[in-house]
């Protein structure tokens, strides 16, 4: 690993682009942090989005449609262009205008909404960048901060009651519906915030994964304001 500024032993900051997508996630460390101080004026290109559902999907030739400011412009062009340094990466990033999540209200004693500490699992090797622009962030867990959800006496009883199949499959049941990528945070837990402006890098739960994935949460948003969030 390269020898950048370790705010503590899960999260590395790093200062361009190419540090972000170049240094080997190892150890305890499953979380990259290009760490930015944006200019321009997100906000007002929220204003100027027309949200069609909860989550409306805002393409580049949305963005650049907008009558914006010279600080709305300023903040456009950075958009356009992290979402152009992903694509040229070979991921594909997607902006979204977010009013909330759909929650998961199906079981009183487990979650699987995007509220709820998780992990993305992918198959193929390929982290998830995320970046809020205006709105609440994400926040991240240390992994030994939290317990998987359904290693907990209580929850993986109760599953065991919901499952109807045999013994042998009840692990399938639990990865395909989820539960297995939850987690629930110890007590004095430290949760991270991901702030604003900031492009992450988080690890993936991948059989080839060298690390843990890592562990995050989506935002309760705050009450009439949107987020604008580049995710992949």
């Amino acid at each position: 690993m390269n020898s950048f500024n370790f705010h503590d032993r899960h999260f590395v900051t790093v200062t361009s682009f190419s540090d972000l997508t170049d240094t080997d996630f190892q150890g305890t460390v499953n979380s990259l942090c290009w760490k930015r101080n944006l200019k321009g004026d997100f906000k007002e290109i929220v204003s100027k989005l027309q949200l069609e559902e909860d989550i409306t999907v805002v393409s580049p030739d949305d963005l650049s449609k907008l009558s914006l400011s010279e600080n709305g412009e300023i903040a456009r062009e950075i958009i356009l262009n992290d979402l152009q340094l992903l694509t040229d990466f070979g991921a594909l990033p997607t902006l979204n205008l977010l009013k909330n999540y759909e929650r998961d209200d199906e079981f009183d004693f487990i979650s699987t909404d995007v509220y709820s500490f998780h992990v993305d699992r992918s198959p193929i090797l390929a982290d998830t960048f995320l970046c809020t622009y205006h709105g609440t962030s994400s926040d991240i867990l240390p992994n030994d901060q939290a317990v998987q959800k359904i290693l907990i006496p209580e929850v993986r009883e109760k599953l065991i009651e919901l499952h109807e199949g045999s013994d042998d499959d009840f692990e399938t049941f639990l990865e395909e519906n989820f539960f297995d990528l939850h987690y629930e945070p110890k007590e004095d837990s430290q949760p991270i915030n991901l702030g604003q402006g900031n492009l992450w890098r988080l690890a993936v739960d991948h059989p080839k994964q060298k690390v843990l994935p890592c562990i995050h949460r989506a935002p309760v948003e705050n009450d009439g304001e949107y987020r604008l969030l580049l995710i992949c």
